[in-house]
């Protein structure tokens, strides 16, 4: 932490103390009967100046970043278990999307995409949609090298890929993609484990949970799943 992120955080800890909640119920009592002759002072006993918004607007900002490098982090330090003896890495895309390369990784023996997010377990229909897309661009890529998914647990996405949730509901706030399947497949398959269960082996999905423990519990938003593609 440099000494500006220092300072930030320093500000931000004079306002909210050890325990923020606590802190504002305190000033929510505090607070009562106070007139505008006081709100200056009021507002100086309780360190909330303009340099305390400002700090933690930045706080905010610099937060935005934090996904995109957990992603980028997963993505490295998985490299050092996967590859294998002669293999070589083409490319790697570390930022939000693929940035104009087809997937996360690509190899002289593999493609593979990453997904770094915990499921709650119950509805998650963004972040299934966003399995989907990446397990159907993988199995429909021609490359005849290897196609791998990796994620943090298998278990929800095996569950959702072998489930009877509607395709149309699947691909309908993605129409790029929607006419792509229709392209390929046209009106043959109706839910998504109707596609899966003649495609399984098209894709290796993978759990690389035992290499980066440091995510274990961690609910992380996919810099991918921030804004799903409309076009």
């Amino acid at each position: 932490m440099n000494a500006a992120q220092s300072d930030i955080v320093a500000l931000l800890a004079r306002f909210t103390g050890p325990d923020v909640t606590a802190t504002l119920s305190r000033l929510e009592a505090a607070i009562q009967g106070v007139s505008v002759d006081e709100c200056a002072s009021f507002l100086e006993g309780a360190s909330a100046g303009r340099d305390v918004l400002g700090a933690a607007a930045e706080l905010k900002r610099q937060a935005g970043q934090i996904n995109v490098t957990i992603h980028a982090l997963g993505i490295l330090l998985c490299l050092p278990h996967l590859l294998e003896p002669g293999e070589r890495v083409e490319y790697v895309s570390l930022g939000a999307g693929n940035t104009g390369r087809a997937f996360d990784l690509e190899t002289n023996l593999r493609v593979a995409e990453f997904k770094f997010i915990h499921w709650r377990g119950g509805a998650e229909s963004i972040r299934q949609n966003s399995v989907f897309k990446d397990y159907l661009q993988l199995a429909l890529d021609p490359t005849p090298k290897r196609k791998h998914l990796y994620l943090l647990g298998t278990d929800h996405a095996l569950k959702f890929l072998r489930g009877g949730r509607a395709l149309a509901s699947v691909l309908s706030r993605n129409n790029k993609l929607q006419r792509t399947f229709s392209d390929h497949y046209g009106d043959a398959y109706r839910t998504v484990g109707d596609y899966y269960a003649d495609h399984a082996d098209a894709v290796r999905i993978e759990d690389v949970s035992h290499w980066l423990s440091e995510l274990a519990g961690v609910l992380i938003a996919e810099p991918d799943l921030m804004a799903e593609d409309s076009q």
